[in-house]
């Protein structure tokens, strides 16, 4: 399965709840506002090492640019939009609103 979260963690639960339901095996993609759970140093970044233990999370490259975030949480995967196609092709889809 793949879980997209699209809301920033300091604005909405999307992510807390989305970690709630993830499996072994999924796969979360943050985009938009979502990429900034994946900001190192933050309140949320243990949320995310927590979730990397089951399953492999991965941050919109240009949403991380557009937002100036460099320093990601360890382990965090930084994928294109190329990457969020084949994602998409790979894995039935859960959308965190």
């Amino acid at each position: 399965m793949l879980h997209t979260v699209n809301k920033s963690p300091f604005q909405n639960n999307a992510l807390t709840d989305c970690s709630r339901y993830v499996q072994a095996g999924d796969v979360v993609l943050l985009l938009e506002d979502g990429v900034f759970a994946a900001q190192a140093g933050t309140t949320q970044s243990a949320l995310l090492e927590k979730m990397m233990e089951q399953v492999t999370i991965y941050a919109l490259s240009a949403d991380l640019k557009a937002r100036a975030i460099k320093a990601l949480v360890a382990g965090v995967q930084v994928t294109d939009y190329a990457g969020f196609v084949e994602l998409v092709e790979q894995h039935k889809i859960h959308s965190w609103l």
